[in-house]
């Protein structure tokens, strides 16, 4: 009973869609974006942690490819998040079935792990564009996060070997 009430409550957590804002010069908007316990941001993340984005968004021709670019700003200064390949490649994490390519006004689920370096403890406007293969803007929104140290333990930890 309790494994089931840990799944539920998992399951709502990343069920309620996060308030994500438009990026500019008129990029098409997601469908809907959902960050894993997070519904009005800025979304605390802890440095070094994964931060879990599950997008819905269609796309408005044929697409081949798709890669995953991020900016993040802080301070005044925007500079790109480098991500791994395996990370930046969304057709390898569509949800659901789904496979690139895609057909015009196909719409899917796109799970982005997003990770976080051990960064300072700061404020950061992210936004996330996903190119296709002739680097034209399929989806774009921005998301402000607070990056957070996590819990740190100062006990020991025993293990006992019967």
């Amino acid at each position: 009973m309790l494994k089931k009430l840990g799944l539920f409550s998992l399951i709502l957590a990343i069920a309620a869609a996060t308030e994500v804002k438009k990026c500019s010069d008129n990029k098409p908007f997601p469908l809907e974006v959902r960050v894993l316990n997070c519904e009005v941001p800025p979304c605390d993340v802890i440095k070094g942690a994964d931060m879990i984005f599950e997008i819905d968004f269609y796309v408005e021709k044929y697409v081949t490819k798709l890669t995953t670019l991020v900016k993040a700003t802080t301070f005044g200064l925007t500079v790109p998040y480098e991500l791994p390949d395996d990370v930046r490649d969304v057709c390898s994490n569509l949800l659901y079935g789904a496979y690139c390519p895609l057909y015009a006004t196909e719409d899917v689920t796109y799970q982005f792990v997003f990770p976080i370096g051990n960064y300072p403890e700061i404020s950061v406007k992210v936004e996330i564009d996903l190119v296709d293969q002739d680097n034209e803007v399929a989806t774009c929104f921005n998301c402000n996060i607070k990056v957070k140290k996590g819990p740190t333990s100062n006990s020991t930890v025993y293990e006992i070997d019967y």
